[in-house]
């Protein structure tokens, strides 16, 4: 019998590309195809003062798309209020992001849950501390890795990048999703068949603009759910 994958980690190629956007949007999908998923948002840089404490808007996004309850400090073990480089962040804050925490939080949210959705924060290199980045928690966490590439000027030298980082690392690089992040994108269609064409992992969806709506109205294609779930074993 072939083991379940117990997460996926959904990358970007850099900063406001979409991240929350298409995880909601996977998390959703997956939940309403009958499954059990959690969500985790290992690091956030950029938080509210609530009742509860700092949160990121983010996490709460991710935490209310899953249908495994799980409490807030579960799901984003590293909230930050600067909205700032993690390690920076961090700094400021006076801590440092280590990876044993986060692994203990995913652990725990594998129990419950038919997968965990793991959101990265920044890009695949975004530093944590002095000396790991966004790509040591995926590492840590042994997951397949989704990419969402930004589609606008500049997607295909990003995109191909993280791409060839992702395979450094030893990681399954599931499969990508184009993310349209401004009403209109010049070339578009040119770009995507650049990107199917010199990518090592096939599209799985591409998402439309969705304005000031974001992770709230995102959706994924019944084409990319179905693909997703044979990609991960559910």
């Amino acid at each position: 019998m072939i083991a379940r994958t117990r997460g996926v980690f959904i990358a970007g190629t850099d900063t406001e590309v979409g991240k929350t956007v298409v995880a909601t949007a996977m998390i959703r999908g997956l939940v309403q195809a009958g499954h059990r998923i959690a969500a985790m948002k290992p690091v956030a840089a950029g938080a509210d003062q609530t009742p509860d404490g700092p949160q990121n808007g983010d996490a709460l996004a991710l935490k209310a798309a899953a249908n495994v309850p799980a409490t807030y400090e579960i799901i984003n073990p590293f909230c930050l209020e600067l909205a700032a480089s993690p390690h920076i962040a961090a700094e400021q804050a006076g801590l440092t992001i280590r990876l044993p925490p986060i692994v203990q939080a995913f652990g725990q949210l594998t129990r419950n849950s038919d997968l965990v959705v793991v959101e990265g924060a920044g890009g695949w290199y975004a530093p944590i501390n002095e000396t790991e980045t966004m790509a040591d928690i995926a590492a840590a966490l042994d997951v397949p890795v989704v990419l969402v590439v930004g589609l606008r000027l500049g997607c295909l030298n990003h995109a191909l990048l993280s791409a060839e980082a992702i395979e450094a690392r030893g990681l399954s690089f599931l499969g990508w999703i184009g993310n349209h992040v401004q009403p209109r994108f010049e070339h578009a269609d040119e770009n995507l068949a650049t990107l199917q064409a010199r990518l090592p992992a096939p599209l799985l969806d591409v998402v439309s603009f969705q304005g000031s709506t974001g992770a709230a109205s995102a959706s994924l294609s019944r084409i990319a759910v179905g693909r997703i779930k044979e990609a991960l074993r559910l």
